[in-house]
């Protein structure tokens, strides 16, 4: 088990409109902190301007990328790399192959169940209007498993997330936490223990407060289950860079899962 927190491939900029700073910001206190390399991964722009409220703009799209690479020119002992946090929708797919890891030379995607499909209706994964309803639980698994069957994703951001909008660990938590824990050893792809999540108000459920996610349960199952984890702050801001990190680590110490740092952006085989 490393400690180190040398990486971080979830960091987001200002043109995401809930995130402050840019990319050289970030670059400058990521190289405060003696870390190696840094991964932008904003949320992507989608092609009809959907869910514009948090994320860039279509037209930014190439701004980010300059302001990335003017990040690595600044800082070039720090490996950087420019990529996107993306949902998945089937229609959309020659977007991300052709425009945004094509076109546009993204270096990777990374998979952020944000929402998800129910009955042809988007749920948000943050809303507990309808809370405990295992059919949703079951909805975003099958959403997340079927995104990463795709190949398109090097990561999957906050597996747990989840835990928003269900409040027990039960035995359909625990179903579904091994299938997407299979289904990213199979892909190849790590699942993220995600630090942000550490850093936000907890939760009240019947069981007490807890984070709503990182949940800890989850990451027993996807140990035993033989997945591997990446740590990442998921940050916002250039001061929250290493944030609860320390608290990942631990929890990933806690849970036996394996924690893997740097990645591989060649490899397919990181699981």
């Amino acid at each position: 088990m490393m400690d180190a927190f040398t990486a971080n491939w979830h960091t987001h900029t200002f043109r995401c409109k809930h995130a402050t700073g840019d990319a050289p910001d970030y670059a400058r206190q990521a190289t405060q902190a003696g870390m190696k390399t840094l991964g932008f991964a904003d949320h992507m722009p989608t092609p009809d301007a959907r869910w514009r409220s948090v994320r860039m703009d279509a037209d930014e799209l190439a701004d980010y990328r300059a302001a990335v690479a003017l990040a690595g020119r600044l800082y070039p002992d720090l490996r950087i790399f420019c990529g996107l946090e993306c949902e998945y929708l089937p229609e959309w797919h020659a977007y991300y192959t052709d425009e945004l890891t094509g076109r546009q030379r993204v270096d990777y995607l990374i998979l952020g169940a944000h929402g998800f499909p129910v009955a042809g209706e988007w749920v948000s994964t943050f809303s507990r209007q309808r809370a405990n309803d295992p059919r949703l639980l079951y909805a975003y698994a099958d959403y997340v498993i079927d995104s990463l069957a795709t190949g398109l994703f090097r990561l999957l951001a906050h597996p747990d997330v989840f835990g928003f909008f269900y409040d027990v660990w039960d035995d359909d938590t625990a179903v579904i936490a091994r299938d997407i824990a299979q289904a990213a050893r199979a892909a190849g792809v790590p699942l993220e223990i995600n630090a942000y999540g550490l850093r936000k108000p907890p939760v009240q459920t019947p069981c007490g407060w807890r984070p709503a996610y990182p949940w800890t349960p989850f990451w027993e199952v996807a140990a035993d289950a033989g997945a591997v984890a990446v740590i990442n702050s998921d940050t916002h801001a250039p001061a929250d860079l290493t944030g609860a990190v320390d608290q990942a680590f631990a929890l990933a110490r806690q849970s036996g899962i394996r924690v893997i740092m740097p990645l591989d952006l060649d490899a397919r085989n990181w699981a």
